[in-house]
């Protein structure tokens, strides 16, 4: 099975290099049979892609120790479900899982692109055929997957206790389907720059891929978050660490692209800066593949590589990021560059949307980047951490959160911002009232404190009073009004829900940035610490031992008013003998939107154990936040206008027979 699998690679790459040349060559020829070629082809390398993935995996739930990933990551001991998510835990079985999900997009392109024209199609799915071939040609030359050990050992390496979490079966997919959807829309825009020809409907055929992408990628960066969070012991959700920027720049490129699409589908505008926020949101993406692989950063979240994986994906990165910036260069004073508009308008507000989001982007990939540089330049090593992000990305931030929303109750082509604060007079109210109630009344509160949760009931609010507008609640009958509001169109409720959800993830962040209580100290058995309103009793420490590690676990009281138990929390330190390693298990117990974490330190000889506790209010809010963007986005993606996409041509009907008389 395992040489079935490596067998399944190179035919694989001998498609791409077929899907990424027979269909461009008929496209410029005109040719629909060579045309034609593309979609069997796709669907075809995707299904041998899938069959040497099947493949891996067998021999990670078998423990097949002949092959030299599975000996490096994983053991006999190991939980079955921690030996399934083994086969992406490692930099071989990631990349494999990279390609899968590229060949499946792609697949999807060929079957659900019957109604795009062509050529278009042809040039997409070529595109998609270049990416596919230069990082198939990157496993098979660099990163085989199948390696085998002759002789086979016995026992293997045990995978990194860090990876040996629930977080690893959703983080490493969501994060690559949106990194790796992001593709199509690249695919889309070189396809475009190829034909020297752009119009709404391609806006209205990648609005749905890259919303997709979106959605997915907000997901991956969510669940990493959390992960990272309980796993780590860190009590901690953010920590500007460079592969976190790695994944967030696409985000909030991506985010810029989603609202251009907008624009170009609706009034055919922005073409130029679409197909370029297309192509650099990808690159981005690849940027992020890069910082991971290459071994230029030390990282919890990046794969120990040699240098010659890094030069070889840095070769990739200069032929895709390069080329298609010069096809556009070369292209961009030829294409229209589409209709106007008045700056007071929903384009302009969609306009501003994109300045912010894409200089926030530039300040994160200065920062991220800029250390690598002088470190290349000079030798010396310097560390660009959370000041510098909090003073650069956080005043780019506040007045784009202030502006999102007006945005949807503008008028498109010129409208009146006069009339829209009227509108959202009661929202800006409520708005303030939350900054008096928040400074006056909650003890601790400061002025940043009082801000921030004005500015999430004002995005909250704002979202709502959209809705209820375009429902005409107040201004007509309350059956109407109900009426209107089932019939909205989908991707309105979903960018509601989306901007609704960023209100609730920003007041998750300013309740833990503000209100948060910490506590460290040494406990002994029966010793109470009291944080914030609760008390917690230390029950001393309970020996277990696990299927491939052993763990002392820390018993913690939470106790009522009476001074009896009301809950038990329990945290704990573990230990792998495999990989030597330890690992720390947060407790955590979530009471409505707020949580008490613990984490435990070393243990002293007296039996005294250094605890961590931290009081975490609204912390749940930030990811909770995120899975409603997540939730907008599939509510827009349900839109009948994303579903159909661009619709065919009608042919023109035949004209009626003439009467004789």
């Amino acid at each position: 099975m395992v040489e079935t699998g490596h067998f399944a690679l190179i035919l694989a790459f001998a498609l791409s290099l077929v899907q990424s040349l027979v269909p461009l060559y008929g496209a410029y020829k005109g040719d629909t049979r060579l045309m034609a070629v593309g979609g069997p082809v796709t669907v075809t390398g995707f299904a041998l892609i899938a069959l040497s993935f099947a493949a891996l995996t067998m021999a990670y739930v078998q423990s097949d120790f002949s092959v030299a990933n599975v000996w490096e990551n994983s053991h006999s001991l190991q939980p079955l479900i921690y030996k399934f998510t083994g086969t992406w835990g490692n930099h071989e079985g990631s990349m494999l899982l990279w390609v899968l999900i590229l060949s499946f997009f792609g697949a999807l392109v060929a079957a659900f692109g019957s109604n795009l024209p062509a050529t278009l199609r042809a040039n997409v799915l070529a595109v998609q055929g270049w990416i596919g071939t230069a990082f198939l040609l990157f496993i098979l030359i660099t990163s085989n997957p199948f390696a085998r050990l002759v002789p086979a050992p016995i026992e293997g390496k045990d995978l990194n206790p860090i990876l040996q979490d629930i977080g690893l079966a959703v983080h490493p997919p969501l994060l690559y389907l949106g990194y790796v959807g992001f593709s199509v829309c690249f695919s889309f825009a070189v396809a475009a720059l190829i034909e020297g020809r752009i119009d709404a409907a391609w806006a209205r055929w990648v609005r749905p891929w890259t919303l997709a992408a979106w959605v997915f990628l907000t997901g991956g960066i969510a669940m990493g978050s959390y992960w990272a969070y309980y796993e780590l012991g860190w009590g901690g959700f953010w920590f500007w660490d460079p592969v976190e920027n790695a994944s967030f720049m696409p985000w909030l490129a991506g985010t810029a692209l989603l609202h251009s699409a907008i624009v170009m589908e609706k009034r055919s505008a922005l073409k130029i800066w679409t197909l370029l926020l297309a192509i650099l949101t990808f690159s981005l993406s690849l940027l992020g593949t890069f910082l991971v692989r290459s071994g230029v950063l030390t990282s919890v979240h990046s794969f120990a590589s040699d240098p010659s994986r890094g030069v070889f994906i840095l070769c990739i990165l200069t032929l895709f990021i390069g080329g298609s910036l010069a096809l556009f260069a070369f292209r961009a004073s030829s294409l229209a560059a589409g209709g106007i508009f008045h700056p007071i308008s929903r384009e302009g507000a969609l306009v501003l949307n994109n300045l912010f989001l894409t200089t926030a982007t530039a300040t994160v990939l200065i920062g991220t980047l800029y250390p690598l540089v002088v470190e290349a330049l000079f030798g010396d090593k310097i560390s660009v951490g959370e000041p510098f992000f909090n003073l650069t990305f956080g005043p780019l931030m506040i007045p784009l959160l202030v502006v999102v929303p007006f945005g949807p109750l503008l008028a498109w082509k010129r409208g009146d911002v006069f009339a829209v604060a009227q509108r959202l007079m009661f929202a800006f109210g409520a708005a303030l009232l939350a900054v008096l109630v928040t400074y006056l009344f909650i003890d601790g509160a400061s002025v940043f404190a009082a801000l921030g949760a004005g500015l999430s009931a004002w995005l909250v609010l704002g979202a709502l009073t959209d809705l209820a507008l375009k429902a005409g609640i107040g201004n007509v009958a309350p059956r109407m009004a109900l009426r209107r509001f089932v019939g909205l169109p989908r991707s309105v409720f979903g960018t509601a829900i989306a901007h609704l959800g960023l209100g609730l993830t920003l007041l998750g962040i300013v309740g833990v940035l503000s209100f948060e209580k910490e506590a460290i100290l040494v406990m002994k058995p029966g010793q109470v610490v009291e944080i914030s309103d609760y008390r917690l009793r230390f029950d001393g420490l309970t020996p277990v031992r696990g299927p491939n590690f052993t763990e002392d676990q820390g018993h913690f009281s939470l106790l009522g008013i009476n001074g009896q138990p009301s809950d038990v929390i329990m945290s704990s330190k573990r230990f792998y003998p495999v990989r030597q390693m330890p690992t720390t298990e947060a407790g955590i117990k979530t009471m409505w939107l707020s949580q008490l974490y613990i984490s435990l330190g070393d243990e002293a000889g007296d039996g005294s154990v250094v605890v961590r506790v931290w009081w975490k209010p609204l912390v749940t809010l930030i990811w909770g936040g995120s899975l409603v963007m997540m939730l907008g986005g599939f509510v827009s993606l349900l839109d009948r206008r994303l579903r159909v996409g661009a619709p065919a041509r009608r042919k023109s009907a035949a004209k009626p027979a003439a009467v004789t008389p």
